[in-house]
């Protein structure tokens, strides 16, 4: 029988995760300010690495800890087994969204080494008004919505390729860029380049990812029902059926992770 992994690896895995996650979005936030003055060409170069990253993440870290990479998922998760679903418990989930920040600061001063420049140095792009912070409520309820609802039809195993589709449109049909989480918006204070954001701003979309976090598990609930159907709890996480407190291996000796992700790629 496979165990599932301890809480410790699994926040490693949260850690190291969301670091990764970070050193992409910012890492190729700052090659493409670099080799192009045409905002638009550095979005588009910016989205298309953030999405490939954010799904080869996913897919890696997913058999671990769920890959969640993101507190607002977490509590999503959180909220799931308080609710009858699959889950992580009150503690676990401190410790994923503890796990998460430090990865996701971590992984903006290696971004800011690795090109050179002065780690630490906070961004100066304040991202202020109501018009913003409505692109960050509706970002993050419909990436919270993508996953609860593949969660609930049975198909998790789409998560990795869905959501980095989801974040790569999202970037642009959204006012605020689709930031959609808290962690990874804090990482991305500590860079002062094309894809910071102020300390200023932080508390307004902070708040706004959390309403739409809320907002999605409404509208989840209200489309597909709150009972515990075919797969219901797995859409509260990337796959967060392993980051549930199991309290059994599966019979057959095969690992929960591989039985859902043997399929992906």
């Amino acid at each position: 029988m496979t165990a599932q992994p301890s809480l410790s690896r699994r926040a490693a895995a949260e850690l190291v995760g969301t670091a990764g996650l970070l050193v992409v979005v910012i890492g190729s936030g700052l090659k493409a300010a670099e080799l192009s003055r045409d905002t638009g060409v550095a979005l588009i170069a910016n989205s298309f690495a953030s999405a490939i990253g954010l799904g080869l993440i996913i897919t890696i870290f997913g058999p671990l800890s769920g890959a969640h990479l993101n507190p607002v998922v977490t509590l999503t998760s959180w909220w799931s087994r308080r609710t009858g679903g699959e889950g992580l418990g009150a503690r676990e989930a401190l410790v994923y969204t503890v796990a998460q920040s430090a990865g996701a600061i971590g992984g903006a001063l290696v971004a800011e080494v690795m090109f050179g420049r002065t780690p630490g140095t906070f961004a100066t792009q304040v991202r202020d008004g109501g018009h913003l912070l409505i692109g960050e409520v509706v970002a993050t309820a419909g990436l919270v919505l993508l996953i609860q609802g593949l969660g609930r039809i049975g198909r998790s195993r789409l998560v990795p390729a869905a959501v980095a589709a989801y974040i790569a449109a999202a970037i642009w049909f959204t006012s605020s860029g689709s930031f959609a989480n808290p962690a990874g918006t804090i990482g991305r204070s500590f860079s002062d380049s094309f894809t910071g954001i102020a300390p200023r701003s932080l508390p307004g979309f902070v708040g706004a990812q959390l309403i739409g976090g809320i907002l999605g598990l409404a509208l989840a609930a209200l489309l597909y029902g709150t009972g515990r159907g075919a797969g219901t709890g797995a859409g509260a996480g990337y796959g967060s059926r392993f980051g549930r407190s199991a309290k059994a291996a599966p019979v057959d000796g095969a690992s929960p992770a591989k039985a859902a992700y043997e399929t992906v790629g």
